[in-house]
Parts: structure tokens; sequence; C-alpha cells
């Protein structure tokens, strides 16, 4: 369906559009029994007069800046991860090629571990991360262009790099003192605890920067898929374009990182997901975003609530969600 707004067109999918506000509901709905839910139950009336300002002094509080602000970066950071990793998997024509597997994460972790060591802030190590993945990522580039960077070679140098930067970060817990190690490794499992309005902000200025960015750069992704010469044929600027989508997700995914810690999987399964849910061939972004969005939020809830008295941090729960869905993905890739 195309939509015409005077001298410009747009191409709507109807489906995509549905899949879409389903997923826009869901997310509100897991972010309301977020805020809701709790040693302190409250409506949904409640929740939502607080949030337009008419809560009690006491719903304020609750759902202002004890819930609200954790939820927010749960959305925020899993919309970030769903973009990176759906850049990711496009440049790379890979279902396995997210920063998890590309190094990202990894050299994220590296940062963060070092700035703990060094005796950082919680913001510090934010920094760390980011300056981790960002280097990691200059690294992985570079180790990759051969006359240009091809997507299988990307993988197979950022899984090489991803290797070795596991073992730094073994080498580096092993060798900080107990309190350090504790902390880096509490870091390294990824959580939302105790985060606030300071750790979305960050998060939400990258996502208005990026999206953009991402958005102009879908059309020209989805012909690079096709191959470098037929895109360059079709006038894409190829490398101008895969330079800066992966400027875009590298520093979504880093940002994501610093916020939250390492989550795993999220931007491996979020993309996928959203493209069975489109069934749209091209990089779907919007729905890549909601998905992740919905996952870590849905996740954090479940870690929280349904596994009380024990709350686990939600990077535990989306390993073990992620792990059993790559093993059933590498069991249909086999098929």
């Amino acid at each position: 369906m195309t939509v015409r707004l005077g001298p410009w067109s747009v191409r709507l999918a109807p489906r995509a559009l549905l899949v879409c506000a389903a997923l826009a509901l869901a997310g509100c709905t897991v972010a309301v029994a977020a805020v809701a839910t709790g040693e302190y139950t409250l409506p949904v009336r409640d929740v939502l007069a607080a949030l337009t300002g008419d809560g009690t002094p006491a719903a304020d509080l609750v759902v202002s800046r004890l819930r609200a602000p954790r939820v927010v970066t749960g959305l925020l950071v899993g919309a970030a991860f769903g973009v990176s990793g759906a850049i990711f998997q496009s440049l790379t024509r890979n279902p396995l090629g997210s920063p998890d597997f590309i190094g990202f994460t990894a050299g994220a972790s590296t940062g963060g571990i070092l700035a703990v060591v060094a005796g950082g802030s919680a913001m510090t190590i934010a920094g760390g991360a980011l300056a981790g993945c960002v280097t990691t990522a200059a690294l992985v580039y570079a180790l990759a262009f051969r006359g240009g960077v091809a997507g299988h070679r990307l993988v197979l140098v950022g899984i090489g790099v991803n290797a070795l930067l596991l073992a730094v970060n073994s080498y580096l817990l092993t060798r900080a003192n107990i309190n350090d190690a504790a902390t880096a490794g509490a870091w390294l499992t990824g959580s939302l605890s105790g985060r606030g309005w300071d750790h979305a902000v960050p998060v939400a200025v990258a996502l208005a920067v990026l999206l953009p960015v991402a958005a102009v750069a879908a059309r020209p992704l989805r012909m690079i898929e096709m191959g470098d010469d037929a895109a360059r044929a079709a006038g894409v600027r190829v490398e101008a374009v895969r330079a800066a989508a992966v400027a875009a997700g590298v520093l979504l995914s880093g940002t994501a990182t610093a916020a939250a810690g390492p989550v795993v999987f999220v931007a491996l399964a979020a993309p996928q997901v959203a493209r069975r849910l489109t069934r749209s061939p091209g990089v779907t972004l919007g729905a890549s975003a909601l998905v992740g969005a919905v996952l870590l939020t849905g996740a954090d809830l479940a870690a929280q609530r349904l596994l009380a008295p024990t709350q686990l941090p939600v990077g535990v729960l989306t390993a073990g969600i992620g792990g059993a869905y790559l093993a059933l993905l590498l069991r249909k890739e086999r098929h």
C-alpha cells in the first residue's frame, strides 16, 4: 500500500503496521504490569494517575521514582539492542550476526571490567563499556576490511575477537581483588536493578539520534543484502552506507550495554522474531525495536515477580531463553 504525502510517497505494509501496533500495546501492558506489581501493589488507575501527575504522594514515590525509571530503561535498552541486532544481521546476511557473537558485547564487558578494577563509579563503568564497544568495533571492522567488508568475513573476524576478549575478561576477573571481581561479575550478568532516569536518558538520546540514521540506511542495506555488485549497480554507495550502519549499530549496542550491562541474546532474537511476525524480508527496524523492548521488559518482570521470592538479574533469564532459541535456530538452519 502506497500513501502519497504531497511530492513524496510512502510504502506501507498493512501486516507490519498491525504487528507494530500489537507489539506497542503489548509493551504498554507489560510496562503497566511491571509498575503496578511488587511488594507494594498499586491498582492500574493509581498507576495511570501517578503517571499523569494526579496520584497520591505514595503512588508518586513508588511509580515515578522507584519503578518507572527501571521500566523505561528496560524498554529503551531492549529497543536499542533490537535495532542494533537488525542492522548487523542485515549487514552480515546471517541470523547469528548480532553484537553478542561478533565481539561488541564482549568488548563492552572488557571496558566495564577495566573501569571496575580502576575503582570507577557507575558512570565511569558505563563510559568504559561504551568505549570498549566502540574500540572493539573499530578493531573488527579494520581486520575485516579487504577492499570492503564482506558479511561472512565480519562474522568470522568478530567471532575470533569475541573469543579473545572473553579470555581477557576471565583473566581480568582472576587478577582483580575479591570485591572488584564480585562487582564486575554482578555487572556482567546484566541487570535493570537500581536503574534511574540518569540511565534512561542517554539511551533515549541515542535512539532519537541514531534511529533516523538507521531508517535512512535501511533501504540501501536491503540492496546490499543482494550483493555489493548489485547494490553498486543500483547506485548505492556501499561502503559509506555500511560504515554509517555499523556506526549506528555499535553506538546503540554500546549505549544499551552501558545502561544495563551486557544483556545477551536480545539483539540476536528480536530481529528474527520481528521478521517472522511481519513476514518482511527487509530491515525491520520498528518491529525489531518493539520486540526487543517487550522481550527485555517482559523478562525483567518475570525475573522479579514470577520467580519470587528469588529475584534474578534479567540477563540470567534472557540467557536461558536465548540459549533455547539459538538451539532451535541452529536446528532449523541444519535442516
